[in-house]
């Protein structure tokens, strides 16, 4: 394998990575309309602001949302619509046809 595919498969398995849990999916359908201080995503997540800020770092550190400073406040936004693309090709087809197919999978071990 080429160190230029190397790269790109590991940069999109961080993307997939920041992406495979629950909380962080939400807080990316959440930014979906539009910038959010983490005082507004931490009480619609329901969780307490240092679980929430790390997970926002995972996002960031993905290069999914980005961050900036508005006085006191930290605002995060999406750093690219794009990225919705990637959430919404899981359709619910898609997702029942996945969910089979592991189901089948375990049941043959």
């Amino acid at each position: 394998m080429s160190p230029k595919l190397e790269n790109d498969n590991r940069f999109k398995s961080t993307v997939f990575h920041a992406l495979s849990d629950p909380i962080r999916l939400e807080i990316v359908s959440y930014l979906r309309n539009g910038e959010k201080c983490v005082c507004e995503i931490v009480p619609h997540l329901h969780l307490i602001q240092p679980l929430v800020s790390r997970h926002l770092k995972i996002l960031k550190n993905a290069g999914i949302i980005k961050c900036r400073k508005d006085s006191t406040k930290r605002m995060y936004s999406i750093v690219d619509c794009q990225i919705y693309n990637v959430i919404d090709a899981l359709t619910p087809q898609l997702v029942t046809s996945l969910t089979k197919e592991a189901i089948e999978n375990v049941a043959c071990r």
